[in-house]
């Protein structure tokens, strides 16, 4: 019986024949923590009387939630990571690098490996064809520790997109169309393994925010074959060494297969307070946006800011709703300068800061007060998740975060094409 990638990976990693269901001790390649969760897991870590890591070549701290720190508590907890990662031999991102998941795709993850992370959305390496995933901060002590860790090994539903997707569709709207269908809880504990025409011709911008999402819907993992687009991003990003193909045997075995026309879908809107409560844009034209928050972990690479700018340039934001613009890496803002994608989102007038979390993670740099309403390109609109429990927050793609700028309400972005 044929392997799907996560029995794939998880088999090579374990020295034995993982089946959906099954339980395995896996070796883990890289593990990773921001600032917030890590001092957590140093703590657990310190406390279990650990000394050493188990492998400090491939652990790395990066610095993103919060930062630069916008108060003495946040800072004392910082300095805690930044120098156990400094004294363990640990690799280390300071302040301004940019979002752990990110730089984790950039320069660390790599196809076929177990990546774990300190934060939710670690499943975002399964764009590159890593099973990738999220663990609680003792969890990931033990892995710092052990270098390996146990999983029950997870059925997978199988995501067949196909067809071109319209004008102003991208992979956010995708991915909310199957959130919405599956519900935020409906595939718990699955693996989403994403395939057909549509995936095969994505570029890897648009494969990293469907695999970051796949936790809104409760998965263990997001995966995505490695294959030449995944060899093209690795040759971009100087790791050309790093490729290896990564697909599913033909004769995988799957516990549902989910298929989705891509050409029939229009641009998305995830309403308060949940991210399945989805509603098509244009049927929410009218509703008043305080503040537009383009960029973060899911939204906020070249690509991205790339469309965002395509719809500002040359015009001004709604002079009653601010724009706030978080670069996803250092990289990516070096290479938004240099295209000039950042010159013209500043004379739309938008604020530019540090690339990081920013308001994603509700710490600082946007946050929103009593009865605001902000359209983000985030991941999440829990409520409370970016300032008061009194706020409204919704989640769209970049080009309908532009339009609704301009407009000062939530827009279809095809309507200023």
């Amino acid at each position: 019986m044929g392997k799907t990638i996560a029995e794939k990976i998880l088999s090579e990693h374990s020295g034995s024949d993982a089946k959906a269901g099954s339980i395995v001790i896996s070796r883990v390649d890289l593990t990773f923590a921001p600032n917030t969760s890590g001092q957590l897991s140093i703590k657990q870590f310190n406390s279990a009387k650990f000394t050493r890591l188990a492998n400090p070549a491939r652990t790395a701290f990066i610095m993103d939630h919060g930062t630069p720190s916008p108060n003495p508590n946040m800072s004392n907890d910082q300095a805690v990571v930044r120098n156990f990662a400094l004294e363990s031999g640990a690799l280390f991102y300071e302040v301004g690098e940019g979002v752990c998941h990110q730089l984790v795709v950039e320069s660390l993850a790599r196809p076929g490996e177990v990546v774990v992370g300190a934060d939710s959305h670690t499943v975002m390496a399964g764009a590159l064809g890593a099973f990738a995933t999220g663990m609680g901060s003792t969890d990931i002590a033990m892995v710092l520790a052990l270098g390996e860790t146990w999983f029950r090994v997870p059925e997978t539903f199988k995501i067949v997109i196909s067809g071109t997707p319209p004008e102003r569709v991208y992979s956010k709207d995708l991915v909310l169309h199957l959130i919405g269908m599956l519900g935020a809880n409906g595939a718990n504990y699955k693996a989403l393994e994403f395939c057909g025409d549509t995936v095969d011709n994505m570029s890897m911008s648009q494969r990293l925010t469907m695999a970051n999402m796949s936790i809104e819907a409760g998965a263990k993992a997001g995966l995505f074959n490695a294959d030449k687009i995944t060899q093209e991003y690795l040759i971009e990003q100087g790791r050309s060494e790093d490729y290896r193909p990564i697909s599913p045997d033909v004769d995988a075995v799957y516990q549902r297969i989910i298929d989705i026309d891509a050409s029939k879908l229009e641009p998305l809107v995830a309403k308060p307070h949940s991210v399945d409560n989805v509603a098509p844009a244009r049927e929410l034209k009218g509703t008043r946006i305080d503040q537009v928050s383009i960029g973060t972990c899911t939204n906020g690479r070249l690509e991205d800011l790339a469309i965002a700018a395509g719809i500002l340039k040359g015009k001004r934001h709604h002079p009653r709703t601010r724009v706030i613009v978080a670069p996803a890496s250092k990289q990516v803002l070096l290479d938004a300068i240099k295209a000039g994608y950042i010159q013209v989102l500043i004379e739309a007038g938008a604020a530019v800061v540090s690339p990081g979390c920013a308001s994603c993670s509700g710490n600082h740099e946007g946050l929103l007060g009593d009865g605001e309403s902000c359209m983000s390109t985030a991941n999440r609109n829990f409520k409370g998740r970016m300032g008061s429990p009194e706020a409204f927050v919704y989640l769209g793609n970049p080009a309908t975060a532009a339009a609704t700028a301009i407009a000062g309400e939530i827009t279809d972005p095809r309507e200023v094409m």
